[in-house]
């Protein structure tokens, strides 16, 4: 009997990677022998624009080629988007949600439908991406807390992931700088 698949729906806005996050994440899943699957959906390709991308994640082979309507997970880059649009729409009760905000974890749940029945975790993965690799990109970062929070990969597997990706496009010290993003958002949420 196959394990079900995982899927989840990242909410960001262009420029904070999180078509980036989808892909990195699938790929990851790809080298430990997962079956994995990353796209994006956006309108108008501009930065600041809405964007959703997905990442599904299973042991067998992935033969759903649709966007993502009901997910196991839901990452949010971009706190202002839950003013805009139903983040949670299509997660199931004891979802999880993961959103990047410096506000607390009762102010985002007040702005959530269903938030009694939801696992909500806050992260402020701006502040933390600015601290380790010195951008306000909170794509990497968001990945730990993901990781942290659902166990959808192995830890370490993300981060040597990460660290073999980052050091072959751009180098050794940008890839350390964004594992010591991702270790301390898997660090923080667990601590949640």
């Amino acid at each position: 009997m196959s394990k079900k698949m995982t899927e989840i729906r990242w909410h960001g806005r262009g420029g904070q990677g999180a078509k980036t996050a989808a892909l990195l994440l699938a790929e990851a899943a790809i080298d430990v022998g997962k079956y994995a699957q990353a796209f994006p959906e956006y309108g108008p390709e501009r930065t600041g624009a809405p964007v959703r991308a997905f990442t599904r994640i299973a042991d067998a082979p992935i033969r759903l080629h649709s966007p993502i309507e009901n997910p196991d997970t839901v990452v949010v880059l971009d706190p202002t988007l839950l003013d805009v649009v139903d983040v949670t729409e299509g997660l199931p009760s004891g979802g999880v949600v993961i959103i990047n905000t410096s506000a607390s974890k009762q102010e985002m749940a007040a702005k959530l439908r269903q938030q009694d029945q939801l696992r909500l975790y806050v992260i402020d993965a701006t502040k933390l991406a600015l601290e380790t690799i010195g951008r306000p990109i909170p794509n990497t970062v968001m990945l730990g807390a993901l990781v942290g929070a659902t166990e959808v990969l192995p830890f370490d597997v993300l981060v040597e992931d990460l660290r073999d990706k980052f050091s072959k496009k751009f180098s050794p010290s940008i890839a350390e700088m964004n594992v010591e993003a991702v270790k301390r958002a898997y660090e923080e949420v667990k601590k949640a």
